[in-house]
This record gives C-alpha cells, structure tokens and sequence, in this order.
C-alpha cells in the first residue's frame, strides 16, 4: 500500500541549506517535510570533523558534526518534519500547481507527498578521475577526496599508507592535514592552475603549516599500478600543455581527487528547470525561485559555495521566498543580471527594480587590489572596493537597483 502524505513545503535535502530553510519554513506556519537519502541529517557536515564552522551563521565557531545537529535541532524545533533514510525518485507538477513527489525508503516502503511548493537543496557531488580523464592503469587506491574523507573520519578506516593529491579544492587540502595527522605522508598536492582553488586559510593551515610540497600549473599525467597504485606522474604545463620532457615520477600508493564540485541537479532537470551553464545549477529570480513556479534552489545545488554558514543563509532566503510565493506574493518583474569582466557568474539571475537584492559572484582573478562595478543603461551606478581577492572566495554583496539590465564587472587595480 503506498503511503499518502501532504505538506505546505518539501525539502530535497537536509545539508546546511535544506534545513535551514526547513527551520524557517516551520517558524513561518507551514507544514514542511526535509526529506534526505541519508539514515541522519547534516549532510557532508557529518564527516567534516575539522572546526571553522559557524561562525556566521551561529556566531560560534563549530565543527561540522556540531553545526549539523545545530541546524538539525533547529529544524525541528521550529516543527519541520524529517523523512530520512529516503530518496526522491520522482517530481511532477498536477494540473493544480501543487507538486507530487514519489519517495521510496527501507522503512516506509513506497510514498507519495505531495506539495505545494518545492525546495531543491540536493548539494553538489565531486568530480572524479574521469571528468577530467586521467591517463593511466586503474588500481585500487583511487579516491575522491571527500569519499576518503568519509572513510576514514566515519569508517574508521585508512585509505592507504601515502598519499598524491590532485587538485587544491577545500576537502583535497583538509585531506592532506588529515592524513599528516594520521601518520600518512603527503608527497604531493597537484593544482593545473596558477593559484589554488581552496581558501587559502586552507593552504596555510593545512599545506604550508606541515611543508607539504604544492605543484602549481602541474598536472598529473600518469598513474602507475596493476594491483594498488605505485605511483604518478607529474608535469609541468606550458600554455595548458603538460612538458613530457620535465615530467617526473612521485611513489605512493594512494590518488585523492579534489579537482572541483558539481551541483547534483537530476531532480531539477526531469522538472524542466533551466540550467545555468556558469553555475551548473538552476536559473533563479531573487527569490531564488526557478523557472518553474513553486519551485526554489539554495545552497550548493545552486552555485558551490565556499562556506556551510553561506549555504544556509541562502536557504533561509529561498524560505522567505516560498513564504512569499505561498501568501500570494506577485511574481518578481525580471530585470536581468549578467556577469562581465572577471566574474565567472552572478546569482540571482533577474531582480525587481527598487528592491534590495543579495547577489554572489566568482571571481576568475586573484589580486590584492580591485573594484567590483554594477553597470545599468551604459553607467556605472555603484562599486565597491574590494581587497584580497581569490577565485576560491565567493563576493557577496545587497544591491538596489533600477529598472533596466545589471551588468557587473570586476576590475583588479593593481
């Protein structure tokens, strides 16, 4: 017998962002459901064992174990419903405007909930050697950085006895403190860019402080092993182009991967939601709602961000947007936002004239120095200047502006 449920609110996800919007949801008088494929909630906070969590969100500096049963009480405090354990196999908008999703668990067997209003907060999955086509054998020994990351912080168990690491994403540099802690030697962290692609509190405190060596604009262009890995091979680039001539052999027996995150956007995509090519997640208005009404985005299943504490906050958003979307609100008019000179995006994608509106970007440069524009009908109509900054921080600003389409352009000023 299938179960049959309904709800103000459903919630696809129950990491930084999902319960945070579930919390405010609930405190606002709506019926809401956070639903997650995993037995607890917290998402990848469970396994970030590490501190620097929290501090703007909650004010405190907290692990990511302790920020996930932060969130997670305050979800339920406020009186949202957690249905964990369970996946969402499938959404369909009814004739009604309202939204039927199946969710199928170990527990409850087969379910169908239906909404009137749907929350994508699914997170982001790592790429892995085949994204980026690795040459080499393929021996055990292989890893994602954050599925090492979770074998061994949740597991208990070590991945291997030394270690490469490709790429300079925030959990490759973690991972590299983490496996110095556990008595595993870091030979290596390869980054195919000029800069690396982590915080650079990361690269401080976790690379320099234990004098792990850090190969900038190198790639690993070879793995070597039948069994278990015996090693890789890096080289330097030239204009992108790895010099077989200066490549070099590193041993070791265990390959993490941090080259960069997807957000995880099946659901969004078999509902029609447009996706934004820069971003990889959907096209949303400032409220965060996509192009299909009643359906919201936040957090990493809209653009990566760098920190939990930011996830949340634009989840608590997207809740103030249902909220809005629920009581009737008119629909925000649509003025567009593009992403110029040295921003990889911009998020939201349109605003309201005349209404404050959050906006985040990536940058594409590193520099000491910049200015950050916005430009409307052929006049810049604001900047700001900015210091210190790096692709691997995200720039978060509030905005009001006019009617007409909102260009931002970053300008280093060195």
């Amino acid at each position: 017998m299938i179960n049959l449920q309904t709800c103000d609110v459903a919630v696809i996800g129950a990491g930084a962002a999902g319960l945070a919007a579930g919390a405010e949801c609930a405190a606002r008088g709506l019926s809401t459901v956070i639903i997650d494929r995993e037995p607890l909630a917290g998402g990848i906070l469970r396994q970030c064992i590490h501190n620097g969590f929290g501090v703007q969100y909650f004010k405190e500096e907290l692990t990511g174990p302790e920020y996930a049963v932060r969130i997670t009480e305050a979800a339920l405090a406020a009186g949202a419903e957690l249905k964990l354990d369970a996946t969402v196999s499938e959404i369909k908008r009814l004739p009604d405007g309202a939204f039927e999703l199946l969710i199928l668990s170990a527990k409850d067997g087969v379910s169908r909930l239906t909404a009137r209003a749907v929350l994508l907060a699914m997170g982001c999955r790592e790429r892995n050697r085949g994204n980026i086509a690795t040459p080499g054998t393929r021996p055990a020994g292989v890893f994602t950085a954050g599925a090492a990351q979770r074998l061994l912080n949740m597991e208990g168990m070590l991945p291997g006895t030394s270690a490469v690491i490709v790429g300079s994403g925030d959990i490759g540099l973690i991972m590299a403190r983490r496996l110095t802690w556990c008595g595993i030697p870091v030979k290596a962290v390869v980054e195919i860019m000029p800069e690396p692609s982590g915080l650079p509190r990361n690269v401080v405190q976790c690379l320099h402080d234990f004098d792990i060596p850090l190969y900038l604009e190198h790639a690993v262009t070879n793995i070597f092993g039948r069994e278990r890995v015996e090693g890789v091979e890096a080289a330097p680039l030239k204009n992108g182009v790895p010099q077989p001539d200066q490549a070099f052999r590193i041993d070791c027996d265990t390959v993490l991967f941090s080259v960069g995150l997807l957000p995880e956007n099946e659901l969004s995509c078999k509902l029609g939601v447009e996706i934004n090519p820069a971003t990889g997640g959907a096209i949303v208005d400032e409220t965060l709602q996509t192009g299909v009404p009643g359906v919201f985005a936040g957090g990493n299943v809209l653009h990566v961000h760098d920190l939990a504490d930011f996830a949340s906050a634009e989840g608590k958003r997207a809740a103030n947007g249902i909220v809005r979307y629920l009581n009737g609100g008119q629909k925000p008019s649509g003025c567009r936002v593009t992403a110029g000179a040295n921003l990889k995006y911009a998020v939201p994608n349109s605003f309201s004239p005349g209404t404050k509106t959050e906006f985040s970007f990536r940058p594409l440069i590193a520099c000491d120095r910049a200015v950050l524009e916005a430009e409307q009908n052929g006049s810049v109509i604001w900047r700001k200047d900015l210091k210190f900054i790096r692709p691997a921080e995200m720039l978060n600003i509030e905005l009001e502006a006019g009617a007409g389409e909102l260009l931002f352009n970053l300008r280093s000023k060195e």
